[in-house]
């Protein structure tokens, strides 16, 4: 955090020494990053949302011609792509990995319901 926007950077007079301001500025700054956390997650839901209606239409068109639900190859390829995207956002590669897996066998989970007739689920 820049030094403007660092907790206890302001002076003034408080219990126990603390500066009255700093509580303050602090739920200030605490619901600020509540509201860009809350934004964040919202937008995280309607692209997941996105991305599960493409993966449905994949199913659909692997059960229409006989395909396996599950693509290996593709699965490691885009593994390894989301490893190295994370690693230079500054996130960790490990979550990234763990993160697309569970998505992966979802969208594996349902690609099976879709080749056995019934309806998936999103």
């Amino acid at each position: 955090m820049a030094g403007s926007e660092r907790i206890g950077a302001r002076g003034g007079g408080g219990i126990d020494g603390a500066p009255a301001d700093d509580a303050a500025r602090a739920r200030e700054i605490l619901a600020q990053e509540r509201r860009s956390i809350d934004n964040i997650d919202a937008a995280l839901v309607h692209i997941l949302a996105e991305r599960f209606r493409h993966t449905q239409r994949v199913g659909v068109l692997k059960a229409q011609h006989d395909l396996p639900p599950a693509d290996p190859d593709r699965e490691e390829k885009q593994i390894a792509r989301l490893r190295s995207l994370a690693d230079e956002a500054g996130l960790d590669p490990t979550f990234a990995e763990a993160f697309l897996r569970f998505i992966v066998t979802e969208v594996i989970r349902h690609h099976e319901h879709i080749q056995a007739g019934e309806p998936p689920s999103l």
